[in-house]
């Protein structure tokens, strides 16, 4: 899962951003409103945390350019306003859920996993394939049980092919949510990145469409491969 920080404060921006990074996401960072829209704009994100308070684009304009241009993205609104008529003017604008600032890190998480999945369309942070079971909560997979070690890498892949479970992903959709935007991405790593995740699971849940991509838990007519 790939997530955009859009908030001013250089300070409370890493440290969100860090946050979500140990979280297993990968993160890009704006610090205006212009920077912001244009990084929503044309990227995409699976959520966005976005202050309103920003200078040069405040984010209710932001947020309200990113849904007239058909940005369905779900967006987390960070404010510092009390009153309850500005946390109605983000919800109007096109935001899915608000945290009032000063806020508990835990609190952002869990209201961002929330979005995710209901996004994706689950119920539950826990995402299981056959003997596979995904804890977004805890950042953690196990197998029958049994905890599975991945890298930062092979986590964000699973992670995005079990919140997509039975549909068919794409190498450069891939790509596109398992990088930051500074990252040098390279399609032609994600082949090795499911042949480890295949190993590690040691369960064939990963489904290769031949010239398509990759899902888990397609149905029968998928072809499978490694």
């Amino acid at each position: 899962m790939r997530l955009l920080v859009v908030e001013d404060d250089r300070d409370l921006n890493r440290q969100v951003s860090a946050a979500l990074e140990a979280a297993g996401y990968a993160v890009d960072r704006a610090f205006d409103g212009e920077e912001g829209w244009f990084r929503g704009d044309t990227e995409p994100y699976d959520a966005v945390v976005l202050d309103i308070g920003l200078p040069k684009r405040d984010g209710v304009a932001v947020l309200e350019a990113w849904r007239k241009a058909g940005r369905t993205m779900p967006v987390l609104i960070l404010t510092a306003r009390d009153r309850w008529s500005d946390k109605v003017q983000g919800i109007d604008a096109g935001a899915d859920d608000y945290v009032a600032k000063p806020f508990h890190m835990e609190e952002v998480l869990a209201r961002l996993r929330a979005l995710l999945r209901r996004a994706a369309g689950h119920a539950s942070s826990d995402l299981t394939v056959g003997p596979v079971r995904l804890d977004a909560r805890a950042g953690r997979v196990t197998v029958n049980g049994q905890p599975v070690k991945l890298t930062s890498h092979e986590y964000r892949l699973l992670s995005y092919l079990m919140h997509h479970t039975g549909r068919i992903i794409s190498r450069s959709e891939i790509v596109e949510h398992l990088y930051e935007q500074d990252f040098d991405r390279d399609s032609n790593t994600i082949e090795v990145f499911i042949g480890r995740l295949r190993k590690k699971l040691g369960v064939d849940i990963i489904r290769t469409a031949r010239g398509l991509g990759y899902a888990v838990g397609a149905d029968e007519e998928t072809p499978a491969g490694r």
